[in-house]
């Protein structure tokens, strides 16, 4: 790995993003960084590149996501990142990190339950199920599938890093990939047990309310 600051620049972040992107260095510095911006509230469907998102102070899942791959790929980590798609409800993208052959996670949410994921998983399917109980709507467990890691390495980081407005390519890219199902086969969403209210309560708090 290059100086990361030399490398940042390269990728096409101003010197003052990489720069503090690149003082970082672990996950869990990444996650807190991840945890101060603001939630993004705009109206409609939004999908910031990095530099925009740190221009706006504020993001949703997947800018953060698109942050937190950044910061890691400055890191010396590559790039990852996972979609776990949702049944009536909004898909949560984060970002992926492994030690020796255990994954974790980097994730921005406005919710309590849905962040940081210690790198104790063996698989992405045991770290998308860490996210199952409390990925709910009102009380119903909505979470489905989940997808391969996907390596920003092979993308054009004009597409997500610097590009101005929505990253219309990298939705597309996140939405068709391949993905996988959680529930075992024949298993219908019925069958599933409606969370606690007590869960529900705590499911409620919003770190930054509209």
């Amino acid at each position: 790995m290059t100086d990361p600051l030399n490398f940042g620049r390269k990728i096409g972040l101003p010197r003052q993003v990489a720069r503090t992107l690149s003082r970082l260095r672990t996950p869990g510095r990444i996650q807190d960084y991840i945890n101060r911006l603001r939630w993004n509230h705009a109206e409609g469907d939004t999908a910031r590149s990095v530099v925009n998102v740190l221009e706006h102070g504020e993001a949703q899942c997947l800018e953060g996501a698109f942050v937190a791959a950044c910061a890691l790929w400055l890191s010396g980590f590559p790039p990852l990142l996972m979609d776990m798609g949702a049944e009536g409800d909004a898909d949560h993208i984060v970002a992926l990190f492994r030690r020796g052959r255990h994954w974790g996670a980097v994730s921005k949410s406005n919710s309590p339950y849905l962040r940081y994921r210690d790198p104790i998983y063996r698989s992405l399917r045991e770290l998308s199920l860490s996210y199952f109980p409390q990925y709910v709507i009102h009380r119903r467990k909505t979470l489905r599938t989940y997808s391969v890691a996907i390596d920003l390495r092979k993308i054009d980081p004009a597409l997500w890093i610097t590009r101005e407005g929505f990253c219309e390519e990298m939705v597309d890219m996140l939405t068709d990939a391949r993905h996988y199902e959680l529930l075992p086969p024949g298993m219908a969403s019925g069958e599933l047990r409606p969370i606690d209210l007590i869960v529900k309560r705590a499911a409620s708090l919003r770190e930054y309310p509209r």
